[in-house]
Order: structure tokens, then C-alpha cells, then sequence
């Protein structure tokens, strides 16, 4: 949860370095919040106020999914520019999840200080 918290604070933060942690871990409580989102739809008559809700969080969650998935490729040393080649049809997405599996470069580069190390 404390990853998850620290993108939503870093969301308008496109600087620095995300490890493959934070980025993963934000993904998972995202999912789990739309997936509450959903099973509240399925067991309640409250169809619009919960979609809007749903719409709402959705909203308010793209920039830092954004800002997470920019610094997370900085971490393995890439330009946030490589984000946009989810946009590729069919292999982009791919390409994309590929980047974020990758381990994080031990060493300090162009855009700061491995948080794997800061860490320990």
C-alpha cells in the first residue's frame, strides 16, 4: 500500500527514478480498486453513481500512471519518450511491459540515484 501511495504523491512527478516495485505495486492496487469498482456495479442498483466513481478514479489515476511508468523507464536507463510505444499496434504493449520487467541499473545515471540502493 505505502508503494501505491508514494505514486499517487509523485504523480506530477516525471523526474528521478521508480523502481520495478513501486511501478508493479501501484499497478496491482489499481487493479484491485477498479475490480471493487466492478464487483460494486454487479451487486448494487447504484449503476451510475458507482460508473462515475469508477470514471472518476479512473481520471484522476492517468497522470500518475503516466508519471509512475516514466520514471520506471528511467530507472532502467531509457528516455520517458519510450512510453509512447504502447501507441504501436499489436507489439507495443509488449514492448512496454517488456521494459517494465526489466531489473533496475545499479548505478546512477542521467536521471539520478538507483532507488534500489537508496533503499537498503
Amino acid at each position: 500500500m505505502n508503494w501505491y501511495i508514494l505514486a499517487i504523491k509523485n504523480g506530477f512527478n516525471f523526474n528521478g527514478r521508480a523502481r520495478r516495485k513501486e511501478y508493479w505495486m501501484f499497478g496491482l492496487f489499481h487493479a484491485i480498486v477498479m475490480v471493487l469498482f466492478f464487483m460494486l456495479m454487479m451487486i448494487t442498483n447504484e449503476n451510475a453513481i458507482i460508473a462515475f466513481l469508477s470514471l472518476g478514479y479512473t481520471l484522476a489515476m492517468v497522470l500518475p500512471n503516466f508519471a509512475v511508468t516514466v520514471r520506471r523507464l528511467h530507472d532502467i536507463d531509457k528516455s520517458g519518450w519510450f512510453s509512447l510505444i504502447m501507441f504501436i499496434p499489436f507489439v507495443g504493449p509488449f514492448i512496454l511491459l517488456y521494459f517494465m520487467v526489466l531489473d533496475s541499473k545499479g548505478h546512477t545515471n542521467q536521471y539520478g540515484a538507483s532507488p534500489k540502493l537508496e533503499n537498503k
